[in-house]
């Protein structure tokens, strides 16, 4: 695995508009071509930190691509201002609504969205195909989250060079790589969490629009009947003429 990559300040506010709303395009077609899935293997798993907190994962969003040429991990952590109590299971299901602000980013693989930890802390555990890609995300994420979150409590980590289910199989060697920046980290996995490879279930599809079938040119399509098919006609003989 390659050097950490230690967080930088958010991007200005018009290239991070522009590229949020060229992700909302691009995640539009995804819909369209029905590349957006939610894969449920993962769902439920508990990780404990570094930093001594517990979280689980409650949702996976992949997106169907190539091969990825250069993995990195990016794990981003913040706090919400208002959300208490009840309101975080709420928020857990809104969320899905904020997948035009990531899944067509360049270079976007997979997701793991965290519930809160006992410090009000989410997380979300990235795969992304490039980790100057994962950078770029994260910093114009900051801009939309530093609207919602506590301040101070939004943070990133890029891991070149690392597939996230590596990371997730085997942290310790991510913590002998990064060395004292690994000490009670709140974005390294404290455990194993993976005893081997996830099977790539590709779960539900997140629904796009509906293309209504066409027939072929110079057919026509048979009209159906909605209360079933018709009962065949029975011809009663009449007399017979001489």
């Amino acid at each position: 695995m390659d050097n950490i990559v230690i967080e930088k300040p958010p991007v200005a506010v018009w290239p991070a508009a522009k590229s949020l709303a060229t992700c909302a395009v691009t995640t539009a077609v995804l819909l369209a071509q029905r590349r957006i899935h939610l894969p449920r293997a993962m769902a439920g798993r508990r990780i404990r930190f570094a930093d001594g907190t517990t979280a689980s994962v409650y949702r996976e969003t992949v997106v169907d691509r190539g091969p990825t040429g250069d993995p990195a991990v990016l794990v981003v952590c913040f706090r919400l201002v208002v959300v208490r109590g009840r309101g975080h299971a709420l928020f857990r299901l809104e969320s899905i609504l904020n997948t035009p602000l990531f899944v067509g980013f360049p270079g976007y693989v997979s997701k793991l969205w965290m519930t809160h930890d006992s410090r009000g802390t989410y997380r979300g555990i990235y795969e992304w195909d490039g980790p100057a890609l994962a950078e770029n995300y994260a910093r114009t994420l900051w801009r939309v989250l530093a609207l919602v979150c506590v301040r101070g409590s939004i943070h990133y980590r890029v891991l070149p060079g690392i597939r996230r289910d590596d990371f997730l199989r085997n942290p310790d060697a991510v913590a002998e790589a990064v060395g004292a920046a690994g000490d009670r980290a709140w974005w390294l996995p404290a455990q194993p969490v993976l005893s081997e490879a996830v099977p790539a279930v590709p779960g539900p599809t997140v629904p796009g629009p509906t293309v209504p079938r066409q027939n072929p040119p110079g057919q026509t399509a048979a009209r159906q009947n909605p209360h079933g098919p018709a009962a065949p006609q029975q011809t009663t003989p009449g007399p017979a003429r001489t």
